[in-house]
């Protein structure tokens, strides 16, 4: 069985991203689709674009921010279960554009299909 990993969309991809989804509402800034090499764009598991907009990658939004993209992924099941079928084959990267890599929704998203 693979495994989730948290990878930003800027880094060099690898031979052992395994899957690779982005899972940002909003195409990269300076990413070509040819660089990103990825299998899958999910922008409906992103968090929502008002939800998006008010956490504004704040740390102080955080916490209050993972309670509520939890509550909009309860209503993603369909895509969350998709992406732990690819998971069972090979490692899935879910890919991200923030700056910080503890500071975004792909830290969320990866514990919530990894406890499902």
């Amino acid at each position: 069985m693979g495994e989730f990993k948290i990878k930003r969309i800027y880094d060099t991809p690898s031979d052992d991203d395994g899957y690779r989804v982005l899972v940002d509402r909003l195409w990269p800034r300076g990413v070509s689709r040819k660089t990103a090499q990825l299998d899958e764009w999910n922008k409906e598991i992103a968090p929502s674009p008002d939800l998006r907009k008010w956490f504004d990658h704040k740390e102080e939004h955080f916490q209050e921010f993972a309670l509520k993209y939890r509550l909009e992924l309860a209503d993603r099941k369909e895509q969350l279960n998709e992406l732990r079928q690819q998971a069972k084959n090979q490692s899935v990267s879910l890919l991200y554009a923030a700056k910080s890599p503890e500071i975004n929704h792909t830290v969320i998203l990866k514990e919530v299909l990894s406890e499902g």
